[in-house]
């Protein structure tokens, strides 16, 4: 199935990469070693190893990394050629699913015990990873996304107040533009991802204009994606995307911003925008001097519904294991122990799911309110639905059709375009 999906010629080539930078020396690489594989890379690569110091010094085990940015069409060969890491970071579980089901992952449940995982996770957070109502990989962090930045010195100067609803926050941008200013921050460039920051956008207003189990529907395309609740929170993202005087560059500056360097306006003087909608994360983009707190905030992503409250959007990236060895079996018991995840919650930018972790080990109280929201029962919590779509519509189709709808194009086409992609996704599987 991988092999049809990246081409013949491309995986022949990247088998022969991965052949040649895999062989090791006679002895270079001992039965002390597990592989992992994930999309972190430059300071990612350290963070992981400050991870899993603790338990190379404990166990003698030691841990080899392999970060890329081609995550996604590498592991699908490593695998198909009989080579896969014996763990996986996977950023999305909607790849994770594709190996499950294709039989490539060993079962949570054969490797850990129920009463591990309860005491790691809430019911919350495993109720988000099962595939099949089967467990196949462990949370490693997470972040919220349902969050807009703003300067606090920036709202006092000019009298603002932190809206609670959606319309209240329109309100609030209204008065922006007749004070001469510009509300909101948008960029979605992100490479052969631009797009996904759009997808952000209608998920959140997804979960606060239908009911939980409709956008549950939508995930497993139990809806069409050409329904109206999607075509709705589309056109309620147009009326901030598509307004020139609400987004700082209108929709050029929209598809032609770095996501990284689009919050960047929130600290010029005068503001050049005042609100910036955006996960956990977008904080290590922030400049050196930036206090969080002090010279940003956050406030949730409002309601628009009252009678659906305030939900949240999550992301983040879950561990799986490929080949079932002592020393990977002993590396996942790491991981689902709190050690790790408080290392991670020391990280700016980072949140563990895992429920032992005290907030005081967060370096700041911006990141321990997301934590604090994140880690309880009472909110409902639903996973970055693009990264549940098969590859060709999440990763692909929605993407480009996030941008067709701020570069103008018929909002009923592209929706219908999507549908059709998906539609032919399944055929394909």
């Amino acid at each position: 199935m991988f092999i049809q999906k990246i081409g013949k010629l491309t995986f022949l080539y990247l088998s022969l990469l991965i052949l040649l930078t895999a062989c090791s020396l006679p002895g270079e690489q001992s039965s002390q070693t597990v592989t992992l594989m994930g999309t972190l890379t430059g300071k990612g690569i350290q963070e992981v190893q400050q991870v899993v110091a603790p338990f190379t010094e404990a166990t003698g085990i030691k841990v080899k990394y392999e970060g890329t940015d081609a995550f996604a069409t590498v592991l699908p060969v490593r695998v198909d050629s009989g080579n896969p890491p014996d763990l996986a970071l996977f950023p999305q579980l909607g790849l994770m699913a594709d190996f499950a089901r294709d039989g490539k992952l060993i079962p949570i449940e054969q490797i850990l015990s129920p009463a591990q995982l309860s005491d790691a996770f809430s019911q919350n957070w495993l109720k988000l990873a099962p595939v099949d109502d089967t467990l196949y990989g462990i949370w490693y962090r997470v972040y919220l996304k349902s969050l807009v930045w703003y300067s606090p010195a920036a709202f006092a100067e000019k009298g603002y107040r932190v809206p609670t609803t959606w319309d209240e926050m329109m309100a609030l941008s209204d008065q922006i533009v007749a004070d001469g200013g510009v509300p909101w921050c948008i960029g979605f460039a992100s490479g052969d991802a631009t797009g996904w920051v759009g997808t952000d956008w209608i998920e959140d207003i997804m979960l606060r204009t239908v009911e939980p189990q409709v956008y549950d529907q939508w995930v497993n395309h139990e809806i069409p994606f050409n329904h109206p609740g999607v075509k709705n929170a589309f056109e309620k993202f147009g009326t901030i995307a598509l307004n020139p005087q609400y987004v700082v560059g209108g929709k050029t500056g929209i598809q032609s911003i770095f996501f990284g360097d689009s919050p960047k306006s929130l600290f010029d003087q005068p503001p050049g925008c005042y609100m910036h909608r955006q996960a956990t994360f977008i904080s290590s983009f922030f400049p050196e001097d930036v206090v969080l707190g002090k010279d940003v905030d956050i406030f949730p992503f409002p309601s628009i519904n009252p009678d659906l409250g305030v939900p949240l959007l999550v992301g983040g990236q879950i561990i799986g294991m490929f080949n079932d060895t002592p020393e990977a079996r002993q590396l996942m018991e790491y991981l689902i122990s709190v050690e790790p995840h408080e290392i991670l919650a020391g990280i700016k930018g980072s949140i563990s799911p895992h429920k032992q972790v005290s907030l005081e080990v967060y370096p700041d109280e911006v990141t321990k309110r997301q934590a604090k929201l994140l880690l309880s029962d009472d909110e409902i919590i639903r996973y970055d639905a693009s990264d549940l779509f098969p590859g060709a519509v999440g990763t692909g189709t929605f993407w480009t059709g996030v941008i067709d709808y701020v570069s103008g194009k018929d909002l009923d086409r592209i929706l219908r375009n999507i549908e059709v992609s998906w539609l032919d996704a399944k055929v394909g599987n």
